[in-house]
């Protein structure tokens, strides 16, 4: 069983980053300066902050240096953060079936302690059975091998791990019911993954809502989206955007502000967590005829 949600080299990346963010601000340096001062960009600056590359410690002495940290202890516990937040998580080991802009994602999302989702297209990857895995694998332009398939497939299993950890990833996904309906690697195969929400929904840390096919429109209008929280005060939310060939990491406030809003009124909108037993078992029943 998975431990404690593992605050991997993205978190902790981003918890430097916006430590030095602050320490820069505090000190009134401006990016341009503290650019020049580790032989780099503006924008080198602003990415180390946000924690999208990372950190070479000389760069970080640098740094605690011209913002005038000169407590010892303080520098170490900074420095050390720097060498752990080079350390590669256990997903780098599927680096050969997940594009480089994913790697972010599932950092993101062993450190998660709640995960809050919109699925317009797919059963969420935390709820897949291998079966629907498999398929969905499949779909991927220009085909996967059959062993290239097997290795996403132990990735999303090896995922699934964190809603059994102690304390257990909290996971909400709002999912339309058109989802649940596409016969995604056969009716079989939709009928075991219908049947297999229906179970992980009895487990507290999961719910589910399903909006009907027949309901009315709604706010979310821009596509699937998921927002993940940390348990770490120095980490803000950060919303995720999944694209054919890319992804988009938001967590300025009031981007993430938007988002969460709209997830909270598609939530308060939409047919109560309590009634997803009831939609999925009458999805079963239809899916069995």
């Amino acid at each position: 069983m998975a431990g404690r949600g593992e605050v991997g080299p993205t978190a902790l990346r981003m918890m430097l980053g916006s430590h030095l963010r602050r320490l820069r601000e505090r000190a009134g340096v401006s990016r341009s300066d503290a650019g020049w001062a580790i032989r780099a960009s503006e924008s080198k600056i602003s990415r180390l902050e946000l924690g999208r590359v990372g950190f070479k410690v000389r760069d970080v002495e640098d740094l605690l240096s011209l913002y005038g940290v000169t407590d010892v202890r303080e520098r170490e516990r900074l420095v050390q953060l720097a060498q752990e937040a080079n350390n590669r998580g256990w997903w780098h080991r599927y680096g050969d079936v997940t594009p480089d802009w994913f790697d972010a994602y599932l950092g993101l999302e062993a450190a998660a302690e709640l995960i809050r989702t919109y699925e317009i297209q797919f059963v969420p990857g935390l709820l897949q059975t291998a079966d629907y895995a498999r398929a969905v694998a499949r779909l991927t332009p220009g085909g996967r091998a059959d062993e290239e398939v097997e290795r996403v497939v132990a990735l999303r299993t090896r995922r699934q791990q964190a809603l059994d950890r102690e304390p257990p990833l909290k996971l909400w996904a709002v999912i339309e019911e058109s989802v649940l309906l596409r016969p995604i690697g056969g009716p079989e195969v939709l009928r075991d993954q219908v049947d297999a929400l229906r179970q992980a929904i009895e487990r507290p840390n999961i719910t589910l809502q399903i909006i009907p096919v027949g309901g009315p429109g709604h706010v979310a209008t821009g596509g699937a989206f998921t927002i993940l929280r940390f348990p770490q005060r120095d980490l803000p939310d950060v919303v995720y955007l999944e694209h054919l060939t890319s992804a988009l990491y938001l967590d300025k406030r009031d981007d993430v502000e938007t988002y969460t809003q709209t997830l909270d009124i598609l939530a308060s909108t939409g047919p109560p967590p309590h009634t997803a037993h009831h939609q999925l078992t009458a999805l079963l029943n239809q899916l069995t005829r």
